[in-house]
């Protein structure tokens, strides 16, 4: 990438910088300038080096080669992925810097209050510092950063808090030293939707200068092939932009390849004595070859399953309620689910979203009401929590005790170590135990395994994070296609509005509503609600009733035979299929065996997959 100047104050230059890892350049020649006021969203795939050059701009890792100059007096801040902190220190130790006196002064006086038993004489100093160090308006700025990003009470013990209180801790430190140039890397994963919009605009100040790794930013800076290429707009132009610029390289390694093999002729025709017109001409062949020889290929993840069918029930939920020690998470709730109903969840962090889904998976007991499952649905959940996932187990192996082939949507299988290839797991990475594996790599091998089982209701909690945009861009294009339920948790805007079309909307003490339209849609209500533009007739949305069951054919004497017939059928049929695949893995090498096996195994899963719907809509029909 070239060098990109704006004509305000440059707070930051790096010119020509390079970094490499283990004999594999990350990026090399590349420059960049941040001036006052400009905010940057830095994207590119897991691995690209986003967090790398992030630590090159702050000093926190030098460069390979190149100079980064930050202007004199400009006053850095940078939020790392994993500060490291004191466990023992208190949530006030972290925020409250003694080598700050305002700071300290409003350490003192929040001590204060927060302890109404402290002596009057020590009330009256605390207030009194306050006074001599003007902090008012900086204990206002504490009031208001740390209510918005919910920061947990300033007596607890840091060691004793969540990833996520952590991080958000960190942010208010950040925040309140209010630096000249902010620097974060993915800022917003521990966030709920009401704080990010907060930060978003509390950091869109004019006076705010801004880098970070994410992808919600008006501008746009994109890590690829080594190089930085820069997007003035939004995501959705981003998106838009990057397309057009892989077709142009498409086009250009293509001409490079045609040229070069004319110039390859006139190069073997070449005497070893040259002239100094070929002398151009032969370093002109060099970079050439150089463009023609750029892999295109790049590494795409690849979701592609066989839905299980869809009986007429899925889930229905009658008068749910939940509460732990009295605080109502879930009160009186109903809804039937219906096919390809695809909903998003909301509210604020630790206010009951994850119980509520534990609640429909029955991973947890409600304290009255009842969750009903089809006899069709197979939950597929992928949750924010890793610990499903064995560190001890290779990585082939966590797939494998799940099942040795998956069927993909037109019908066929392939094996384990297929699908997980195909999951961006080459040969070499699926012997790798699971505790050598990135965040990213283990959030990717937990949606493979819940994938693997062929789910027909989908629920992710948190799906975007750790996840790069191209990763998540396929993972977008597969949920609209997807034809099962689906429920959504996501602080990803874009990536709910373009997924969900109703909303279930945690209120706060058990209180749910729900909305019908997507993210944008109900924050447009809100704004309409207070401005009191609302118009009259547009009514304010309920939560649903749970619709009347329809009457269920009674199933008749011959129904019931076929039913068992179908049992012993289809025992029979899986054991004839386990043959065949003992038979594919015993290392046979004729090719025409191996090829009438492969046509035999699928010609019965054709068979089992008939009889199987046919037992299970009889098995419904008995059960309703």
């Amino acid at each position: 990438m070239r060098g990109y100047y704006a004509t305000d104050v440059n707070y930051l230059s790096a010119e020509h910088i390079a970094k490499s890892f283990n004999d594999r350049w990350l990026f090399k020649d590349i420059s960049l300038g941040i001036s006052q006021g400009e905010k940057f969203a830095l994207v590119g795939n897991n691995g690209v080096g986003k967090s790398t050059l992030l630590k090159l701009l702050t000093g926190e890792l030098p460069t390979d080669a190149g100079t980064i100059a930050v202007r004199e007096g400009i006053r850095m801040g940078y939020l790392t992925q994993q500060p490291q902190v004191d466990d023992n220190l208190l949530v006030k130790d972290v925020l409250f810097h003694d080598d700050n006196p305002v700071a300290r002064a409003v350490k003192e006086y929040e001590d204060c209050l927060h302890h109404p038993d402290v002596p009057a004489e020590r009330m009256q100093a605390a207030l009194e510092a306050m006074e001599t160090y003007n902090a008012w308006d900086y204990d206002a700025k504490v009031q208001e950063i740390t209510g918005k990003l919910d920061v947990p009470d300033l007596d607890k013990r840091f060691g004793d808090l969540s990833g996520g209180q952590k991080k958000r801790i960190f942010l208010a430190d950040l925040l309140l030293q209010e630096p000249d140039l902010i620097i974060m890397d993915e800022p917003t994963n521990h966030l709920d939707l009401e704080a990010i919009e907060w930060l978003e605009q509390y950091l869109s100040g004019p006076q705010v200068t801004l880098i970070m790794v994410t992808h919600d930013r008006t501008e746009i800076i994109e890590i690829d092939r080594q190089q930085l290429f820069r997007y003035k707009g939004n995501y959705a132009y981003f998106l838009e932009k990057k397309s057009e610029r892989e077709e142009m390289l498409k086009a250009e390694v293509a001409k490079a390849r045609n040229l070069l093999k004319k110039e390859l002729e006139w190069m073997r025709r070449q005497p070893k004595a040259r002239g100094t017109k070929a002398k151009y001409r032969v370093e002109a062949f060099y970079e050439l070859k150089e463009k023609a020889s750029q892999e295109l290929r790049k590494d795409r993840l690849e979701l592609d399953i066989q839905e299980k069918r869809q009986g007429g029930k899925i889930l229905e939920v009658h008068r749910l309620s939940k509460a732990y020690n009295g605080h109502a998470i879930v009160r009186d709730f109903n809804y039937i689910f219906k096919k390809k109903d695809r909903i998003g969840i909301i509210g604020k962090n630790g206010i009951g979203k994850s119980t509520f889904l534990n609640l429909l998976t029955q991973r947890i007991k409600p304290d009255s009401g009842e969750v009903i499952p089809g006899v069709t649905t197979t939950f597929g959940y992928f949750t924010q929590d890793t610990m499903n996932l064995n560190p001890t187990n290779r990585v082939i192996e966590e797939v494998k005790n799940i099942a040795e082939f998956i069927t993909l949507s037109d019908g066929s299988q392939i094996s384990a170590s297929k699908f997980l290839d195909n999951f961006l797991f080459p040969p070499e990475k699926q012997y790798t135990y699971v505790e050598k594996l990135s965040g990213g790599e283990k959030k990717r091998l937990q949606l493979l395994k819940v994938l693997v089982k062929n789910p027909n209701f989908l629920i992710l909690d948190e799906p975007t994070n750790d996840f790069d945009i191209d990763t998540l861009n396929v993972l977008e294009e597969f949920l609209e296609k997807f034809n099962g339920c689906l429920l959504l948790v996501s602080h990803d805007r874009y990536f709910m509005d373009h997924l969900v079309d109703q909303l279930i909307v945690f209120e706060g003490e058990g209180n749910i509503r729900f909305f019908n339209g997507n993210y944008t849609d109900y924050r447009e209500w809100q704004d309409e609600l207070e401005t009191g533009t609302l118009p009259e007739t547009k009514p304010a949305p309920s939560p649903a009733a749970p619709e009347p069951e329809k009457p269920t054919r009674k199933i008749s004497f011959k129904d019931k035979q076929e039913y068992e017939t179908l049992q012993a059928e289809i025992e029979t049929l899986e054991s004839q299929k386990k043959q065949l695949e003992d038979q594919l893995n015993s290392g046979l090498s004729d090719h025409v065996q191996l090829q009438s096996l492969g046509q035999e195994l699928k010609t019965l899963n054709e068979q089992i997959e008939k009889k199987t719907n046919r037992w299970l809509e009889l098995a419904e029909r008995m059960e309703g």
